[in-house]
């Protein structure tokens, strides 16, 4: 596949480029990777886009292609000398693959060259040619440097030579090796390359010829003459390129047993004009140079990968038919073998007499105790003789007590009929029933008879052989078979879901879909938290951050119109959190939220804000603390047809479902993970039953109703103002009369009061949405309840109240993991969930309707108590949204979530311009990618018809519904192998679905793990058997 320019290709895309960016100015510069820059250019009425990679390609395109977050310093000290400038002028230096683009005149000139051969290169230099700046630095010889400050070399460019006479045809004819294609012999001495001189040799009938076919030969040496002037004609003279892309066929296989095949067309090479050796093989035409070059670049990728999976597949049928080509060869040689013994046998039969003499002789000659030089002298003194016996003795092997005959069939009197099938005619099954001549090994410590018979077990011995490696071959061709189907399967599968998959905007980040369906982005350093706040972060959006060194700036992207829903609040902390050092230190702390207006990138006077840096105006909410369980999973790409069957997947759940799907979550954790609990079984089971027959009288079924009703009571919360930053909370609960016929007036004031709850709820939606957000932490939830139930327990009276099967067992867990738990703690815990949370009041309280509190609310200014208040586990009051914007100058604090050291002067400049980089269109293009979400889902049904998956990493409570999730928690295993052996476990699974399985091997194994915090532990059902 062709990937670089040559010279004529050069001239070709100059001569276009001349017609159509020459006047044009610079716009902007951006760097797609270290080598590959774009150069955006614009008039009034026409805008154009410069693509140069160097050492490979200079056109223009149509495409978009990624850019780099933030500029290198290559591009920015382009755009220091370039941006606005004019492009006077592109040229092509001499011969050479050199380019030179000339932007500006007089003083201000500058001058691009871009070099595209060898490794190529990029040089900015002034009028003067003093090199301002070059991409890779490196010296020619021993006198000429190319760096910075140094005169680039522009007199040493090579000039079109005029085309080679006959005398230096010839001469170069002479010196070349009589084997060489003459191709290779006038190329070097032509400026326009390879293919244009093919194609002349095409014209005129000499392709293909060799040194030795055109030597010595006048009218071919004119020919060779005329065609090589005609090639050099072409640097020369005028051009009118027009665009070519010639592509090859290549053949794939439908499947191993299957002969039929498919026809694949591959890009090959890219061509300003269609070179008579390409006229029959299939092309595409296009209206200009730069548009082929451009499509063929675009496409190089995706044919790459389709040339990688032909390849792939021959492989595998070339490994298959290397298997049975082994097994065919195996059965033949034993085969052979076997009917080899057999003839021997037969002819030492037939041949007995002799075979006998022989041996006597023999045995009689050593009895004598003769040297064994005497004896091979006393056998050549008696062929000489032409005994018969030995004249049928080849040679002798008397160290292994053996001697060599050659016996053939007595009673066969034609004795050339024994030679006249030939090894073609045996191959051909062609072979003489005769028995050939052969040179048998005799024993002599055997007799005739006992020599055929030895002949004869080795033939069954092969027979036997032949059987076993039938046998055994028929199940290795077996297993090959299998594996290369399954092989050419996983090369159509991944070259499919390639094709279809496509890389997100959001995947360059640390990202996760939250259980609501929101989209939660956070940067992997410095640069990328600098972009993703000055681009993405609007004002509706949220911003979490945690205050400890290294945590990632997190944005959740609210495309509704109300506020973020608490749960997703939650994960986006717990994100904060594992992305810190708190992940390598296993530190449970709390993370907080703000506005998006919050955040801003202008320091107070007098400071200075480093890359990666924000200010923060305003209050901060805290969110309560989070343990550090993260998860993995896979999320599936669905068509648009199945989009529709997993509508409201990922809805704002209301708080009794959240509750239920978390209770479910723990019930399963705790019941499938591979982590061993100690029971105290037989004996605990004992001591319940014994202590169940004791308890007697009292709490019938309908007073532990009753009990439980009260268990949750309803409650109301109202914020007033007292004075200054004070604000009076009260609280109104909804107790049940415990007098007959109390019911139903404290049914109609429950009522009542959660109308008003409802009422309340619309104006204070940011407050109840935090409460929520509390609430659904499941640690802290689940640690009240235990507490309540704990005390709930306790408080019966002489065990009047039955207690029920393992609550005693419960009981006793509970007293043990709270022992250390002080009444002033488990009353903090319930005033964070009082919103729907157990409630015990004191007796002497008992049917009070309501009462106040007087809670102070943190002053806008003083967030270090704030921050000291979180990391004893206490969350700020919710407040409503209008009390989170404060007046500027007020609650100002700095966020700095730089884990690396600070990073000033430049940096700083090339985050403020990666901000300039949006191009126009870029909000629809995250529109777009946002409405995406829909159509990624956790929960594939085999009805499903799936496009491609995306490995993600989430917070564990966001995966609660994914097919495919482990969970990770900080621990020693590497993120690599933690990964591979998550994918070894999901495609364990039972029942499997092939397609999920093939989509989930076909994800490459650098983005399983590109996004898992750190070194972890995973735990998951059954992971242990997969680890065995």
């Amino acid at each position: 596949m062709k990937l670089t320019f040559t010279s004529f290709d050069i001239r070709a895309t100059v001569s276009e480029l001349k017609k159509s960016i020459v006047g044009l100015r610079v716009n902007q510069i951006y760097d797609v990777d270290h080598k590959t820059y774009l150069i955006k250019l614009h008039k009034p009425d026409h805008k154009a886009v410069l693509l140069i990679e160097s050492a490979s390609r200079l056109h223009t395109t149509v495409y978009e292609w990624p850019k780099n977050p933030a500029p290198s310093g290559f591009s920015m000290k382009l755009r220091k000398h370039l941006r606005n400038k004019r492009l006077e002028k592109i040229e092509q230096l001499g011969a050479d693959r050199v380019v030179q683009l000339t932007f500006g005149s007089g003083p201000a000139e500058h001058h691009l060259i871009i070099e595209l051969y060898d490794r190529g290169n990029i040089t900015l230099t002034d009028a003067n040619y003093t090199i301002l700046i070059i991409l890779r630095p490196r010296k020619d010889g021993e006198d000429t440097r190319f760096a910075a400050h140094e005169v680039y070399p522009i007199n040493n460019i090579r000039t079109v030579r005029e085309p080679p006479s006959v005398e230096q045809i010839s001469e170069a004819l002479e010196k070349a090796k009589p084997s060489l294609n003459i191709k290779k012999v006038l190329n070097p001495l032509l400026d326009c390359g390879g293919g244009v001189l093919e194609h002349e040799l095409t014209e005129v009938g000499v392709t293909g010829a060799t040194v030795r076919a055109v030597r010595g030969c006048a009218d071919t040496l004119q020919l060779l003459c005329g065609a090589a002037a005609k090639a050099q004609q072409h640097m020369l003279s005028p051009l009118q390129p027009q665009g070519f892309i010639v592509q090859r066929s290549e053949h794939r296989r439908a499947g191993v047993d299957d002969d039929a095949s498919e026809t694949v067309l591959i890009y090959e090479e890219f061509l300003p004009m269609l070179y008579a050796q390409h006229t029959e093989k299939p092309h595409l035409a296009y209206e200009s140079f730069n548009r082929a070059v451009d499509e063929f670049f675009q496409q190089v990728e995706s044919q790459k990968l389709q040339s990688r999976a032909v390849q792939q597949e021959k492989e595998a049928l070339k490994k298959l038919e290397n298997v049975r080509s082994d097994h065919t060869s195996r059965v033949h040689a034993l085969q052979q073998l076997q009917d080899l013994d057999t003839q021997r046998g037969q002819l030492i039969e037939l041949n007995r007499e002799l075979v006998d003499a022989a041996i006597s002789q023999m045995r009689a000659a050593l009895a004598h105790q003769l040297d064994w030089r005497e004896i091979e002298e006393l056998l050549q003194e008696a062929q000489e003789r032409e005994e018969p016996v030995a004249l049928a003795i080849k040679s002798l092997s008397l160290a292994t007590n053996t001697i060599t005959m050659m016996l053939s069939d007595p009673y066969d009197k034609d004795e050339d009929d024994a030679f006249l099938d030939s090894d073609e005619e045996r191959e051909e099954g062609q072979e003489s029933s005769k028995l050939r001549p052969t040179s048998i090994e005799i024993d002599l410590d055997l007799s005739a008879y006992a020599n055929a018979t030895k002949y004869y077990a080795s033939r069954r011995r092969a027979g036997t052989k032949v059987q076993k490696t039938m046998a055994a071959s028929a199940a290795a061709l077996k297993s090959a078979t299998r594996k290369t189907k399954q092989t050419l399967k996983e090369v159509r599968t991944t070259t499919s879901i390639n094709k279809v998959r496509k890389v997100h905007w959001f995947e360059k980040f640390l990202w996760f879909i939250s259980s609501e369906n929101y989209l939660v982005l956070a940067g992997h350093d410095q640069q990328q938290n600098e972009v993703l706040v000055k681009r993405h972060l609007k004002s509706k959006d949220v911003y979490v951050h945690a205050d400890l060194h290294g945590a990632a700036s997190v944005i959740i992207k609210n495309s509704s119109t109300g506020p973020v829903p608490p749960s997703t609040l939650h994960q986006a902390g717990i994100m904060a959190l594992c992305y810190s050092r708190a992940w390598a230190e296993k530190v449970v702390t709390s993370a907080w939220w703000v506005w998006g207006d919050q955040v801003s990138k202008s320091a107070p006077t007098g400071e200075y804000l480093t890359t990666g840096s924000f200010m923060v105006r305003g209050k901060k909410n805290f969110l309560p603390p989070s343990h550090l369980v993260y998860g993995f999973g896979f999320l599936f790409r669905l068509e648009e047809s199945s989009i529709a069957r997993h509508s409201g997947e990922r809805s704002v759940k209301l708080l009794e479902e959240a509750e239920q799907q978390l209770q479910e979550m723990s019930v399963e954790d705790h019941g499938q993970e591979d982590e061993q609990l100690l029971h105290d079984s037989d004996q605990e089971e004992e001591e319940e039953t014994k202590s169940d027959n004791l308890i007697k009288g009292g709490g019938d079924r309908s007073e532990d109703n009753h009990q439980q009703e009260q268990q949750y009571p309803d409650t109301v919360v109202q914020l007033t103002h007292v004075h200054g930053d004070t604000f009076a909370m009260s609280t109104a609960e909804s107790v049940p009369s415990s007098g007959p016929g109390g019911g139903g007036a404290d049914k109609g004031d429950t009522q009542q009061r959660r109308k008003q709850k409802s009422g309340k709820s619309k104006t204070n939606a940011v407050g109840q949405q935090t409460l929520k957000a509390e609430e659904e932490s499941r640690s802290n939830a689940q640690r009240s309840q235990d507490v309540d139930d704990a005390e709930s327990l306790d408080s019966k009276d002489g065990g009047k109240g039955p207690l029920k099967r393992g609550q005693k067992s419960r009981m006793k867990k509970m007293k043990t993991k709270y022992k250390d738990q002080d009444e002033e703690e488990r009353q903090l815990m319930m005033e964070l969930l009082k919103s729907d949370g157990p409630k015990k009041e004191p007796k002497r309280q008992k049917g009070k309707k309501s009462k106040k509190v007087a809670v102070p609310i943190v002053k806008n200014n003083n967030v270090k108590n704030a921050a000291m208040s979180a990391a004893h586990g206490r969350a700020s009051a919710p407040v409503d949204a209008g009390q989170l914007k404060t007046e500027p100058g007020e609650g100002e604090a700095q966020v700095n979530d730089s884990e690396t050291p600070e990073v000033k002067g430049d940096a700083v400049d090339e985050a403020i311009e990666a901000e300039d980089d949006i191009e126009d269109g870029d909000g629809d293009q995250v529109s777009d990618d946002l409405a995406i979400l829909h159509a990624l889902t956790g929960l594939p049904v085999p009805e499903d018809e799936l496009l491609y998956c995306v490995p993600m990493c989430a917070p564990y409570n966001a995966l609660s519904n994914y097919k495919y999730k482990v969970k990770l928690t900080p621990g020693p295993g590497k993120k690599g192998k933690a990964c591979k052996a998550a994918v070894a476990l999901f495609l364990s699974l039972k029942p499997q679905v092939l397609r999920e399985a093939d989509l989930i091997r076909a994800v490459r194994d650098s983005d399983l793990a590109k996004n898992v915090p750190g070194k972890v532990k995973v735990s998951a059902p059954n992971f242990s058997k997969v680890k065995k």
